[in-house]
């Protein structure tokens, strides 16, 4: 265990200094959602009633969009494993005994700290907007969005190992990516939908994530909704990392 903690470290601190090399990265994963809470939430007022405060609709909205990034951010982590494994950086080390879990490992903890600093951010700006959250349903929401990251990291990863190709595995993510997002109701509220709308996001795994989120930011922690998101969320990251362990444990062995 303790090979497996020192080797991801080791990992970990590589992968740290190729984003500290190229940071803009990380301020172009914050753009969009900043752009949607500045241009998009102001919208939603009128369409939400006119009882609904400017602080209440960013309350509403804001937990969305910290899951949208966190499914945007993490998906498309596989691409820069394709770098490594075109220029050889995988193959090299094969001949290393450095754990092939902490391959895994070390890249999703640097995906997972990226994607916290992101959010962090976009708290910032929606707090300026007139956010008020609860300090105990933040610190949750954030930890729900640290789980979905680290699952969809490992899951891009475990992609990128099977198709080994930058065409495939955008295809992969696009074809799949944009409609388990609008299932989610990230950008609005389930309610609004139609029946049959409603019914394909019950089987949507993230639109529970979403309504865990929104709970939290009420400050309604008991809220059976936030239980469930943490359970579908948490069976999601155990069903990725063991695929993408194997995947590395295959292709690196």
């Amino acid at each position: 265990m303790s090979k497996v903690i020192r080797d991801t470290g080791l990992i970990f601190g590589a992968s740290l200094q190729k984003v500290l090399r190229q940071p803009l990265w990380v301020i172009i994963g914050l753009f969009q959602p900043a752009l949607y809470l500045l241009l998009f939430a102001p919208l939603l007022g009128e369409m939400m009633g006119p009882n609904m405060s400017g602080g209440a609709v960013i309350t509403q909205f804001t937990p969305g969009l910290l899951i949208m990034m966190s499914m945007f951010s993490s998906v498309f982590a596989g691409f820069g494993l394709l770098e490594d494994l075109r220029s050889g950086v995988i193959e090299r080390m094969r001949v290393t005994p450095v754990s092939r879990l902490a391959l895994l490992l070390g890249r999703v903890l640097m995906d997972v700290l990226t994607l916290l600093l992101q959010c962090t951010v976009l708290v910032v700006i929606a707090t300026l907007m007139g956010l008020r959250v609860e300090p105990l349903g933040l610190v949750l929401t954030l930890l729900l969005v640290a789980l979905i990251g680290a699952a969809l990291s490992a899951l891009s990863y475990a992609l990128a190992m099977m198709t080994k190709d930058e065409n495939g595995l955008a295809s992969i993510v696009n074809t799949f990516s944009q409609p388990v997002l609008l299932l989610s109701g990230v950008l609005l509220p389930m309610t609004f939908a139609p029946a049959i709308i409603k019914a394909l996001a019950t089987i949507n795994p993230f639109s529970h994530a979403v309504d865990a989120a929104r709970a939290l930011f009420t400050g309604a922690v008991s809220n059976p909704s936030v239980l469930l998101g943490f359970v579908v969320m948490g069976v999601l990251a155990v069903l990725t990392f063991t695929w993408a362990t194997r995947m590395f444990r295959t292709a690196t062995a």
